[in-house]
């Protein structure tokens, strides 16, 4: 065998010995070289997280629990009757890019939320920003109202005769919007007509203009 050829057969021994030593000095020393090694496991502590949130999302409201519209997660908000993940985190976007809801007017303005949703959603939820301050343009009942305030319906003054001549409101339903009234106290927005049984977002749609809520 020629001389350099000799050498280029030490010189690949060498290199095949070297990076055989490599492999030694860099797996763990209480492996075998080659060995597989398995993913550490996920830490308790995160597990127990991830469970208590899967728990809560899953967890039903109370009767008498409500949710800060202008502070809550996603999370809570898909708790909400009727309220799926797409729409509470459209819900909080929609905080995110606007500001609070301050009240129901405000949580109306997110796209899939209307009056019928409004009115099942009311009795769980609360606002924690303060209101707004009223501006020099006219007041909610008015900009409603294409013929102004006085020639709206005061929904929480009205007698069921009154009421009776709205439109879709009959002499049973205006009785039960006076008893409801009486029962619960004056109405907050016309939204929260809807929790009079009878009254669904049609008639809501055609009440609005046609009442005011002072």
């Amino acid at each position: 065998m020629a001389l350099s050829e000799r050498r280029l057969v030490v010189i690949l021994l060498g290199l095949a010995v070297l990076g055989h030593l490599a492999r030694l000095t860099l797996s763990r020393p209480e492996e075998a070289p080659g060995a597989i090694s398995l993913l550490p496991a996920a830490p308790t502590g995160a597990l127990q997280a991830q469970r208590a949130l899967v728990e809560r999302a899953a967890r039903p409201l109370a009767p008498d629990e409500r949710i800060d519209a202008d502070r809550a997660t996603a999370l809570d908000f898909a708790r909400l009757p009727r309220i799926g993940p797409v729409l509470a985190k459209r819900i909080v976007e929609d905080r995110s890019g606007r500001g609070p809801f301050r009240d129901l007017s405000g949580l109306d303005r997110v796209p899939g939320i209307g009056p019928s949703l409004l009115a099942r959603i009311e009795p769980h939820l609360s606002f924690s920003a303060p209101p707004r301050a009223a501006g020099p343009g006219p007041a909610p009942s008015e900009a409603e109202s294409p013929t102004g305030p006085s020639a709206a319906v005061p929904l929480n003054r009205a007698s069921a005769s009154e009421l009776e001549a709205l439109p879709g409101i009959g002499p049973a339903k205006a009785r039960a919007i006076v008893a409801y009234r009486e029962l619960h106290g004056p109405f907050a927005t016309l939204a929260a007509l809807g929790q009079v049984r009878g009254i669904g977002p049609r008639v809501l749609a055609r009440l609005r203009g046609q009442v005011r809520v002072p």
